[in-house]
């Protein structure tokens, strides 16, 4: 005698491969949001009520509140500022050197900067945030 179960079909859901791909997009996001932004020096910039963008070649001189000093993410001490700008000025044509500067640094260390600058008679801009209102 044969006896037969009754075999009733559910239907189910298979989420054990959502756990990876979530976590691949994660990543995937993680990744080009860092590259998207590629000042990852994180500085408090002095505020102001104007904003101007710049076209022109540019060097970008980051100095952090504990006073580490960085040309284009590459971090110097202070006495090698002149003569790594003084040989990354000499190819280009009109260079523009930014100034990330921490708003809490003193305006001694900002003028120390300013006046490398003006002995490599090359323009040099504070960077600053557009002030809300």
């Amino acid at each position: 005698m044969i006896i037969k179960r009754k075999r009733q079909f559910k239907a189910e859901v298979s989420t054990s491969s959502l756990n990876d791909i979530m976590f691949f997009l994660l990543l995937f996001f993680l990744i080009v949001s860092s590259l998207a932004n590629p000042n990852v020096i994180k500085l408090l910039l002095p505020n102001s009520k104007s904003a101007q963008n710049l076209n022109k070649q540019q060097i970008s001189i980051s100095i952090t509140k504990d006073k580490k000093f960085f040309i284009d993410n590459r971090q110097i001490s202070f006495t090698d500022i002149e003569p790594i700008l003084k040989e990354r000025i000499a190819s280009l044509k009109e260079p523009t050197v930014i100034l990330r500067f921490e708003s809490s640094l003193s305006i001694q260390d900002l003028v120390d900067v300013l006046e490398i600058g003006n002995r490599l008679q090359v323009k040099m801009v504070l960077a600053t945030n557009k002030k809300a209102g």
